[in-house]
């Protein structure tokens, strides 16, 4: 088996203030530079980006996105192209959050133009996949993970996934204090890795995915240590610096 690296990334939605902002990253920077096998990246708000991008120039850690534009420019009134975010630095970009999907109604179409389009720019999509509860109770988030995996592979190619994060997110696990356990969160990685391998078997053992989905210090460790498990995509825990610098330290062992 490949040797993959861990990745934890933190998804700040839609906090932050700049002096609150001005402790975090620097905590994040300081105190997760001692050497290990993970790399770490912080994904804020676009307001934020220059902030970020000043605080952690030159350090070990990452920054990105939570969304851009499908769209190169032109008149998108409110849109954020990826050549914007490029200008700032940006190493990482998310595409097709569940957020992005039942709040703001992006198909797999959409997500998957975003992902070409943060590629072409340079940028890292970290692409998220998952289901609800209700398609989870049905039986059929293989079927609905399967068809947010494809219309990207249909649309940019296998080997595409070559130059991206996965993450796997069951969005009824998002926020709610419910954690898929580590058996089910690895069943559903284990799932995406063989789908994926269908059509590219080296992509898929190379290929990182994340966990996403109530990831706290406290359950981490048994996340991480799951084989096909290559780090999370953190939501609220990565706006609490000793929480999230707890989760960098499970990835690194």
């Amino acid at each position: 088996m490949a040797m993959r690296s861990k990745l934890v990334a933190g998804n700040w939605k839609m906090h932050g203030e700049l002096v609150q902002n001005q402790d975090l990253l620097k905590r994040i920077m300081l105190e997760t530079a001692e050497p290990g096998e993970v790399d770490i990246a912080v994904c804020v708000p676009y307001p934020y980006l220059p902030q970020a991008q000043s605080v952690l120039r030159n350090s070990h850690v990452f920054w990105g996105a939570q969304n851009v534009s499908q769209h190169e420019k032109g008149a998108y009134t409110g849109e954020i192209s990826t050549a914007m975010l490029a200008d700032f630095g940006c190493r990482f970009v998310i595409v097709g959050h569940s957020e992005r999907r039942a709040l703001y109604g992006e198909d797999n179409r959409t997500v998957a133009l975003k992902f070409k389009a943060a590629q072409a720019a340079g940028l890292m999509p970290i692409l998220c996949v998952g289901e609800t509860l209700d398609q989870r109770e049905a039986a059929v988030t293989e079927q609905v993970v399967a068809e947010q995996l494809d219309a990207v592979i249909e649309l940019a190619g296998a080997e595409a996934l070559g130059k991206a994060i996965l993450a796997y997110e069951p969005v009824w696990a998002i926020g709610t204090g419910k954690t898929a356990t580590p058996q089910q969160a690895q069943e559903m990685h284990g799932f995406i890795r063989d789908r994926i391998a269908v059509s590219n078997p080296q992509v898929a053992r190379e290929l990182r995915i994340l966990y996403g989905g109530s990831v706290k210090a406290g359950n981490a460790a048994e996340l991480f240590a799951m084989p096909d498990i290559d780090g999370g995509l953190i939501g609220g825990a990565s706006l609490i610096a000793d929480e999230f610098i707890s989760i960098c330290r499970a990835a690194k062992n």
